[in-house]
């Protein structure tokens, strides 16, 4: 449950709501694991109520409001399964579109359009929106994307406003860096990683940094 001390009276304008986690719907098919695990460090790092109540007030899900009044989450994934595995029952959202009124082939349709779902599998390939998980415990993971948010932390590319950013870092690597060098041996794929992504062929990536001189 969220900490008493985050109390719905004490969070900033809009107005927000705390929805179970268990009914927060995903809009994309992966997350990276070792993404999952970072953050779940990081929630055992926020010691008292009072941290863990500000931390929430400070980390909201955004959403987008579906048919019946299902909330479908359009970022911080890889946060609500973190605090999912942490036992944490629900979570604060913010209501970005009411969709309420769409029928579902609609929906979809409009998810995919403005670039508010990414419906690709564990291997880069683009499934239906059928194939987009129920909730938060069946994503699957996809160890290029964990290598490409490790990429970024360690300054191969820059933060980028792009939507889902890491997975087209993810999808680049994916065809250059095997997936056993990745599970293995993540070091080494991370160094790898790293020179790749101050190559030229990276240049079209969201947050490209330049190439590496000599």
């Amino acid at each position: 449950m969220i900490p008493k001390e985050a109390s719905i009276g004490s969070v900033r304008e809009p107005i927000l709501k705390p929805v179970p986690i268990a009914e927060l719907r995903p809009t994309q098919i992966t997350v990276g694991m070792r993404e999952v695990s970072a953050r779940r460090k990081r929630w055992k790092s926020q010691t008292t109520g009072k941290q863990r109540a500000a931390f929430l007030q400070k980390h909201l899900i955004p959403v987008i409001l579906g048919s019946g009044g299902r909330h479908y989450i359009l970022d911080h994934h890889h946060l609500v399964l973190a605090l999912h595995q942490e036992g944490l029952d629900e979570m604060y959202v913010t209501v970005v579109a009411d969709l309420s009124s769409l029928d579902k082939k609609t929906f979809w349709l409009v998810l995919d359009q403005r670039n508010w779902m990414h419906p690709f599998d564990h291997n880069g390939i683009r499934r239906s929106y059928e194939a987009i998980p129920r909730n938060v415990r069946e994503m699957r993971d996809d160890p290029y994307r964990s290598l490409a948010g490790e990429l970024r932390r360690q300054g191969g590319f820059a933060k980028d406003t792009t939507p889902y950013s890491e997975f087209l870092w993810a999808d680049f690597l994916r065809k250059r860096i095997k997936v056993r060098l990745v599970e293995k041996d993540f070091a080494f794929a991370l160094r790898s990683a790293l020179k790749l992504a101050k190559g030229k062929e990276a240049g079209y990536l969201p947050g490209w940094c330049g190439p590496s001189e000599g």
